[in-house]
């Protein structure tokens, strides 16, 4: 069972050539999805990761929403190449907004006033494997992806856009869609400069 998880771990690379054409059906993606958020573990069992699953035009949509944001503050003269890397996205089949109810936040701040402190950053942490726990998902259904963070910029505009709650702060975006081209060759820092084994 662990030689198959990490031979998933490797198959997870971060995809930016992405297609329309899934491998599986939409609503097959859509419950992966949901499935690997719920199994995803949280502080105290918080479960306070929520998702906007965006696919076709609506995909699309909140990319040319962060296109219009970026023209405000991108020089012109370097704006074509920031609206292609926008049009690699949009090119995608669809994509998961990543948000941390902040309302659960501050009822655990409550309940447990001596990790007040700490509930963000455990906040954070849950959202950080939800977000792996999808692209494993993904990745084991052949589908590619990358993730994106062009949070807060455009969160007013998601937030009117599809109506996401006020308690709802975006924390990333994940484009996935089909691959298209693959990863290149990833390289590895030396092991004793990352772990630390005490026997």
């Amino acid at each position: 069972m662990s030689d198959n998880f990490i031979a998933l771990a490797k198959q997870r690379r971060t995809i930016y050539t992405l297609g329309k054409e899934l491998p599986v059906a939409q609503d097959v993606v859509v419950e992966t999805i949901k499935e690997a958020i719920r199994q995803a573990p949280s502080a105290f069992n918080s479960q306070s990761s929520r998702a906007l699953i965006l696919l076709g035009k609506e995909h699309e949509q909140f990319w040319e929403l962060t296109r219009e944001q970026l023209r405000k503050i991108v020089p012109e003269e370097n704006f074509a190449a920031t609206s292609q890397k926008i049009d690699g996205f949009a090119a995608a089949a669809g994509s998961v907004l990543f948000f941390e109810d902040q309302d659960v936040v501050k009822s655990l701040q409550e309940q447990f006033a001596a990790y007040a402190d700490n509930f963000p950053v455990w906040s954070e942490h849950s959202s950080g494997i939800a977000q792996y726990a999808v692209w494993l998902a993904l990745a084991e259904k052949g589908i590619g992806a990358n993730l994106q963070h062009y949070n807060p910029l455009v969160d007013a505009d998601v937030q009117r856009t599809w109506n996401i709650p006020a308690n709802w702060k975006l924390r990333g975006h994940m484009n996935f869609g089909s691959i298209l081209a693959p990863a290149g060759d990833k390289t590895y820092m030396d092991d004793d400069k990352r772990f630390i084994v005490a026997r």
